[in-house]
């Protein structure tokens, strides 16, 4: 968003040059080769391993620190990537606090679980840094799949595809494949174009042909792919943002926190990025959080965090939660907006104190205000448009139909996280290559 008479309070350049490099340095440093040693050897290496249960994907958690613990990270990136090919951004984003590292009997026992995101984080990087791509195409079967989306979904579908020796074309309506990875997520938690290393990498395998720049139903429709393809992979993702439904939302200064963090991710000098100097976020999930910390780090003086029902009910961990408010995010709960005001552009926002009841949530009666020069909306995504012919349960595509899958954040049943795209993704290429082959 650019800087208008309207929206005076939201500028660019907040901070001196060297800031921006130092509050968008990499969040979680990687670990070097004796840190990992050390960490591996911290795991018990449980036979009834409760993190692998934990984990979407079903990695081999305790062989693959075994594998780190015995000086062997190539070997550990392989039994990674064999059950989770997009393992290096997942080591990455992946809220493993409240998926396999809660679950570590580590965690349990002291309250310091084994830090296997760090870990996995350390094994694929070394084993990428190196050029090991340790699966190959397989012999050509003579068909032909079409993936629509080139999010985390989608990419774990074409590779496997490709691994059975399908030929794959992977659609995308943006410039870049990565999906949220690329333009959804903190940079600081992928830093140094590491979303785009991890595709080239993945499409190095052959086979699969990208074509960015194509959307459904825009340019090409569902049954079009269906009469040229032999099966159809959607993981089109959520492109739909809901609205606030409080007058006032239209005014200047308002946005999607997403379109936000798309712009952020995707704009190489940060120093010309504008931010507000006061920003609310409404919303409680991760979208919420990372927009809310990156204001703080653009430079704006206050930003704070509202979310509709108590903190214990935000789907934001309580990891992100806390790294919100170390950097100086207020978190506000227990409060709905109502209103937006301000004289074309936002100047205030108009809160309502909210309270559950057995009929569901309502506001109080008690109002309060904030200022505010810019306010994004991180309140969740719906399907932009179903193609015809695909049933939609709770504004998601409620499963496969005939020769075409779903998965990832478009499909009924998904948990918005990569690491449960890439399952779905990679069991929908499993199922695909059955029906194809009978296999």
């Amino acid at each position: 968003m650019s800087n208008s008479p309207l929206t005076p309070g939201i500028v660019p350049g907040r901070l001196q040059a060297e800031a921006y490099a130092r509050n968008f340095a990499d969040h979680e440093p990687p670990l070097d080769r004796h840190e990992a040693r050390v960490a591996a050897d911290r795991c018990y290496f449980c036979h009834d391993a409760p993190c692998i249960a934990a984990c979407p994907t079903s990695i081999d958690i305790p062989l693959f620190i075994r594998q780190i613990a015995t000086g062997t990270p190539e070997a550990a990136a392989t039994t990674i990537w064999s059950q989770n090919i997009l393992g290096g951004i997942c080591a990455r984003v992946c809220p493993t606090e409240t998926l396999c590292e809660e679950a570590c009997v580590r965690e349990a026992a002291e309250g310091k679980p084994v830090e296997i995101g760090r870990l996995q984080r350390y094994a694929t990087d070394v084993a990428m840094a190196r050029g090991l791509h340790p699966f190959t195409r397989g012999a050509p079967t003579g068909k032909r799949v079409a993936v629509v989306g080139a999010g985390p979904a989608g990419l774990a579908c074409a590779h496997r595809l490709a691994m059975h020796g399908h030929d794959v074309v992977v659609f995308e309506r943006r410039p870049k494949a990565g999906g949220l990875n690329e333009y959804g997520i903190a940079s600081y938690k992928a830093t140094g174009g590491f979303a785009q290393k991890e595709v080239d990498w993945l499409l190095s395998i052959g086979g699969i042909e990208l074509r960015c720049g194509v959307e459904l139903g825009r340019d090409v429709t569902l049954s079009q792919l269906e009469a040229e393809y032999d099966a159809v992979f959607l993981g089109i993702g959520l492109a739909g943002v809901n609205a606030l439904r409080a007058p006032g939302e239209d005014k200047a200064g308002v946005r999607d926190a997403v379109d936000f963090i798309a712009e952020l991710r995707q704009t190489a000098d940060l120093a010309t990025l504008p931010i507000g100097r006061d920003v609310v976020v409404i919303g409680g999930g991760m979208t919420a959080v990372d927009a809310a910390v990156q204001s703080k780090l653009l430079g704006a003086e206050n930003v704070t965090i509202v979310y509709r029902r108590g903190q214990e009910k935000m789907s934001a961990s309580a990891y992100e939660q806390d790294h919100a408010t170390s950097v100086g995010v207020r978190i506000i709960c227990n409060a709905m907006p109502v209103a937006i005001h301000g004289n074309g552009a936002v100047r205030e926002v108009e809160l309502a104190y909210t309270v559950e009841t057995p009929e569901g949530l309502k506001p109080t009666g008690e109002t309060f205000r904030l200022k505010a020069d810019q306010v994004f909306k991180a309140i969740g995504q719906t399907l932009a448009g179903a193609p015809e012919g695909l049933a939609v349960a709770g504004g998601k595509f409620a499963g496969p139909a005939g020769r075409v899958w779903v998965g990832g954040d478009c499909a009924a049943g998904g948990e918005d996280l990569t690491v449960t795209a890439v399952a779905e993704g990679r069991d929908a290429a499993e199922a695909i290559h059955q029906r194809l082959t009978g296999a």
